[in-house]
């Protein structure tokens, strides 16, 4: 094969894997396109098409005292960049000492169906649709004295993902984010609403449109509140955003060693332990309807829940949390030798089920008094040992009484631990596909209720909006 005529990211792979001199060598090539609309005061502003590649070498080396690896990542590779990039992973290997996470890599089968297939691109085409649709809601706000902006991304990812081994495999990955704000005139009222999507055919901007216009009106009588704790309810988005967070905290090599929430005093992990009275099922599954993401591991680098030694390996559908009770925490082979919990990689989608099917609408008739949350900004960690976060409230935090939203009041800074939340929370209700607002740009693909959480702590009054 011609170096001068490789160009197809399988040839790419299968040039990198003949140019290694290591013991060992993994390689991922991502074919990126995306697509993009912005738009502002009811008009669209800019749009645009990109695409890229990243090409990652991982180079294994044994040796007397254990197997070293070295990892090298670049963008924009082109063929005359192939033997540089897997000589400096190599090299990066031979200066490195043993790797702890290491294991033997993943061997594999026959080349998965369309290995050697152009990759899959998206194209503004993806919001044939979606645009009128679009400017229609730009003509209702305009004429309902709103304001909306935000802005639309798809994006399409190829990994193809070959080993010296012999695995050949592939995953195509879409991903698309909406997210719409309206404003009064004035600025001083705000709501927001986002939504994620695969390809955007199950996208409706007018019905958003007409959300966020009933938000308006509610924020039109201005309410001032007091921090203290409140019954509150966490919309879907905002649950996200909280057990997203938990699943990224929830390492069980960091459990195990004494530093998290999931630790057990005196030592070992708390998996079999009751995190809620509710029987709530946290679950990643590759497979799940409209969630879908890849059905083996990509990892890039190695940590404590991730392992480039891993790369290839199967994912199957994991409970996180089952029926209340911790089930799995993340673990590679390594950490899940050295714990001795079964292997469970982190899956790139989550889903909380298990609540009494109330949509918040009705959750909303059936409280006598409470707060209504739009979404959470800002979150941040303040504590390990309890994975106590703080954060704030954003765009609307609405009083109800007898059933009915009667006014906006202002934003809060709120602390809280999304694994005393579950035992907290005392209704769960319908399970829908939801947009994380604040983690949005590392994760989108995410099905949760609302919760209703009867003494929410919203620490201080926040002057955000």
């Amino acid at each position: 094969m011609a170096t001068s005529r490789i160009s197809k990211p399988h040839e790419i792979v299968e040039r990198a894997l003949s140019l290694s001199t290591a013991d060992g060598c993994v390689v991922v090539a991502d074919e990126q396109s995306s697509a993009n609309l912005r738009w502002a005061g009811n008009a669209l502003t800019t749009n645009g098409v990109t695409r890229g590649r990243t090409l990652t070498v991982v180079a294994t080396v044994d040796g007397a005292r254990g197997t070293a690896s070295g990892v090298v990542s670049r963008a924009a590779v082109t063929a005359d960049d192939l033997e540089p990039l897997v000589r400096a992973a190599e090299e990066a290997a031979r200066a490195a000492g043993p790797a702890e996470d290491a294991q033997p890599l993943v061997s594999g089968g026959p080349a998965a169906d369309g290995f050697t297939d152009a990759p899959a691109e998206t194209s503004s085409a993806v919001f044939s649709d979606f645009a009128p649709a679009l400017g229609e809601s730009f003509a209702r706000a305009r004429s309902g004295g709103r304001e909306l902006y935000g802005f639309a991304h798809h994006q399409l990812t190829s990994t193809y993902l070959g080993t010296s081994t012999g695995l050949r495999l592939r995953h195509d990955q879409p991903t698309g984010t909406l997210e719409l704000n309206a404003k009064s005139p004035d600025r001083t009222r705000s709501a927001w609403a986002g939504q994620s999507t695969r390809d955007f055919t199950d996208v409706d901007p007018g019905a958003l449109d007409a959300e966020l216009a009933r938000r308006l009106a509610w924020a039109e009588r201005r309410i001032e509140l007091p921090a203290g704790r409140y019954e509150t309810l966490l919309p879907p988005t905002a649950v996200a955003d909280l057990l997203v967070y938990q699943l990224w905290s929830s390492s069980a090599r960091d459990a195990a060693e004494g530093r998290t929430v999931f630790s057990r005093p005196g030592g070992g992990t708390r998996v079999g332990e009751k995190l809620s009275e509710l029987p709530l099922t946290l679950r990643s599954d590759p497979a799940e309807p409209g969630l879908q993401s890849a059905p083996f591991v990509i990892a890039h680098s190695s940590g404590d829940d991730a392992s480039v030694f891993d790369n290839g390996l199967p994912l199957t559908a994991t409970d996180w949390v089952r029926d209340g009770e911790l089930n799995r925490l993340v673990t590679t082979r390594h950490s899940a030798a050295l714990t001795g919990l079964p292997v469970a990689p982190g899956i790139d989608n989550l889903v909380l089920e298990g609540g009494g099917g109330r949509s918040l609408e009705e959750m909303v008739a059936a409280t006598e008094r409470g707060l209504l949350l739009t979404c959470l900004w800002y979150i941040r960690e303040v504590d390990p040992a309890t994975l106590l976060l703080t954060g704030l409230t954003r765009d609307g935090v609405y009083l109800v009484e007898n059933g009915e939203v009667v006014g906006e009041v202002n934003n809060f800074r709120f602390n809280e631990s999304p694994v005393d939340l579950l035992s907290r929370a005392v209704e769960a209700g319908r399970t829908e596909r939801t947009l994380p607002r604040e983690w949005g740009d590392w994760f989108t693909r995410a099905a949760m209720p609302a919760l209703r959480v009867p003494d929410f702590n919203m620490s201080s009054v926040s002057p955000g909006v």
